[in-house]
């Protein structure tokens, strides 16, 4: 926990193959004007692994409960959540079952189906996700590699896959496989209309994870949401443009909360 102790409450989560680490270009510009709270997911960064259970975590449910923990271990309420990637949808779901916790979301490039569906663009056929999770599991330093600068979608700046493929390769490959299954396979287009905290939905120009469609999918279905296009290229805003993104963080979390 950083920042103002007497600010709003701002919860940053992050996505797969991340850890709390990926926010250090956001968080201290936060921190000027709220509480930032920084967490792992149970089998990333320098959480405790032996938390990690298979069962628990072969849905988002399990991640979804670990929020609202934090939330009454740390007695928060009216936080800002915003989550990055499938963090998003664990928000969702965090928001859905105890609203009350949560001033508003951010959904940072949301997804709530990665798999193209009959009218619905999730960027992937149920093929390419199979073989994505197939190399994932026979070669996950090799599929890390390869992946780590697709995702982060900035080839003009090495430096910047570099940083996601190390910290790809820094989880441990069975619960990052677990993790993978539960990000990729899940489908939450139908939880997004449960949604009753203001929500604003910030997507990026040009994702090859959740393509513009996807941003406007989520717009569509939660009620009263906004969506903000950042001007950045990639599925990590938070480094790829740090300073925008900060600032559209900042500008809703700090504005009218009944917005």
């Amino acid at each position: 926990m950083t920042g103002r102790a007497d600010g709003p409450t701002v919860m940053l989560s992050h996505g797969f193959g991340c850890d709390q680490n990926l926010w250090r270009l956001v968080a201290p510009s936060l921190a000027r004007d709220f509480r930032v709270v920084l967490f792992d997911h149970v089998g990333s960064g320098r959480s405790d692994l032996s938390a990690w259970q298979e069962e628990r975590y072969a849905t988002l449910d399990g991640y979804a409960d670990d929020v609202l923990r934090i939330c009454r271990e740390l007695e928060l309420s009216q936080v800002v959540f915003v989550g990055h990637s499938v963090s998003a949808m664990i928000g969702v779901l965090a928001a859905i079952r105890e609203p009350e916790r949560f001033a508003k979301l951010v959904l940072l490039v949301p997804s709530p189906c990665y798999i193209d569906d009959d009218g619905y663009r999730g960027g992937f056929s149920r093929a390419d996700i199979e073989e994505l999770l197939e190399s994932l599991d026979s070669n996950y330093l090799g599929w890390s590699a390869a992946m780590a600068p697709v995702i982060m979608g900035n080839p003009d700046r090495p430096e910047l896959g570099e940083e996601l493929t190390n910290s790809f390769c820094r989880t441990d490959p069975r619960i990052a496989s677990a993790f993978a299954r539960a990000t990729f396979l899940s489908d939450n287009r139908a939880d997004l209309a449960h949604v009753r905290v203001p929500t604003l939905v910030l997507d990026c120009a040009h994702d090859v994870i959740a393509p513009p469609e996807v941003g406007r999918f989520v717009h569509a279905r939660i009620r009263g949401s906004h969506l903000i296009t950042l001007p950045a290229t990639g599925h990590c805003p938070q480094l790829s443009a740090p300073e925008a993104t900060s600032e559209a963080i900042a500008s809703f979390a700090a504005g009218d909360r009944r917005t």
